[in-house]
């Protein structure tokens, strides 16, 4: 799920669209790591992050203009790319797992190439069914690779230093998402650069990835993925399954309404991500200081409903400033999903943290693969306004769930281990 993370967030979860393995270091009792050893595999780490950020920067900026001029699909035809696309987010779990082993830095490097052949590509796809084949190819290489980066930094990370390492690495992706933008913006209004092209940019991002990953140390190795399913947790995993459903109508179709029916040229989107990015970076450690003040509870009703807000706009409103401003407000708003996570945190204990957090993927996965489709049915049956309206109705119906949050934490918010 593409947009699950927050583009240009040092501090969001890059990790949300697979479970997130358990990632053990198995160095010979010999040869401990040095600091000169983390610090180069950090530097690497790093470096392959910061090259997918400019690499799904421009498949994230382009894709709205890409289906809907160069391929000319319908609406119908869009949902069932995006449910195709995510359906690799639930086949990455058993990549994973039958990866389990091996050598994280080569997983990567072999999913970064899947993901530079996949979207380089697109400069010579012809028609739909070659734009589902790209899909699948670069989709499948980014979701299994979405939650190494943040394992190897673990794995890599001084101790008593992890959360910092994190934010480094999460800053070298912003920087990367944000530099790619402001330089395929200036390429195309200042060079005229067309389309296609730019996925030329993209896949070489991809392969300098794949290349700077064989700099990690591949001492690094990771478990498999792990699910745990407790009836107490229902509430979250609720969320998690309308958090999905909501998210990909937005994914598949508010920038295709945008292009589609308001003919949004390529550098209007360009410009509006450039500006999603600023607000998300700006954005994301105030919201994170207002979850840890406030709790989740208010964070999550404000967010679901300013959503259904959203979403009745762009089932209604014909202005096209107006929806533009929607749409960059919309996408900025995901940072609020954080919340989610931090509602984890503090519900189960530290052991079931990773596998809580991957069994509330997989539940977001069910949605993101169905809604696209009843979406682009919709959209050709009764138009555009009810694939949005059944969006609007799943941030709605959020609210109700939200309310039942524990309120305002009191001194630990951390979930206590004996729990």
């Amino acid at each position: 799920m593409l947009d699950s993370y927050v583009p240009g967030n040092p501090r969001s979860d890059v990790r949300s669209m697979t479970a997130e393995p358990q990632t053990t270091i198995k160095l010979p009792e010999t040869q401990p790591i040095t600091d000169a050893h983390r610090k180069r595999g950090l530097f690497f780490v790093g470096a392959a992050v910061a090259a997918v950020g400019c690499a799904m920067a421009i498949q994230l900026a382009t894709n709205s203009n890409f289906v809907a001029d160069e391929i000319g699909i319908s609406a119908e035809q869009q949902g069932l790319l995006e449910a195709i696309r995510e359906s690799c987010g639930v086949i990455a779990l058993a990549v994973l797992a039958l990866l389990a082993g091996l050598a994280e830095p080569l997983i990567g490097a072999a999913m970064l190439v899947l993901l530079a052949v996949g979207l380089g590509s697109y400069i010579f796809v012809p028609d739909y069914a070659w734009l589902i084949v790209a899909s699948l190819v670069w989709s499948q290489g980014i979701h299994v690779w979405f939650p190494l980066p943040d394992s190897m930094t673990l794995a890599l990370a001084e101790p008593g230093k992890a959360g910092k390492r994190l934010g480094q690495i999460h800053a070298a992706w912003a920087a990367g998402f944000g530099g790619a933008l402001v330089v395929a913006y200036l390429l195309r209004v200042v060079g005229g650069v067309q389309i296609r092209p730019l996925y030329v940019l993209a896949g070489a991002a991809g392969l300098l990835g794949a290349g700077l990953c064989l700099g990690i140390p591949r001492t690094i190795k990771t478990a498999r993925p792990r699910f745990v399913f407790r009836r107490k947790y229902w509430l979250y995993y609720l969320l998690c399954f309308l958090e999905g459903w909501r998210k990909q109508i937005f994914v598949a179709f508010a920038g295709y309404l945008l292009v589609k029916h308001y003919g949004a040229p390529l550098e209007t989107m360009l410009g509006l991500w450039v500006i999603i990015q600023a607000i998300s970076y700006v954005a994301a450690p105030l919201v994170g200081r207002l979850i840890d003040r406030t709790g989740e509870r208010p964070v999550l009703v404000f967010y679901f409903a300013c959503l259904t807000a959203f979403f009745v706009g762009y089932a209604f409103i014909k202005s096209k400033s107006a929806l533009y401003a929607i749409y960059v407000i919309d996408s900025a708003f995901f940072v609020f999903a954080i919340a989610l996570k931090t509602y984890v945190n503090r519900i189960a204990p530290k052991s079931e943290h990773t596998a809580t957090l991957s069994m509330g993927v997989a539940v977001n996965h069910v949605s993101a693969v169905l809604m696209p489709i009843v979406g682009g049915l919709l959209w050709r049956l009764a138009g555009p306004e009810w694939t949005f309206l059944i969006g609007a109705f799943a941030a709605a119906a959020s609210i109700g769930p939200a309310l039942f949050l524990p309120g305002r934490p009191q001194r630990h918010p951390i979930a206590d281990e004996r729990r």
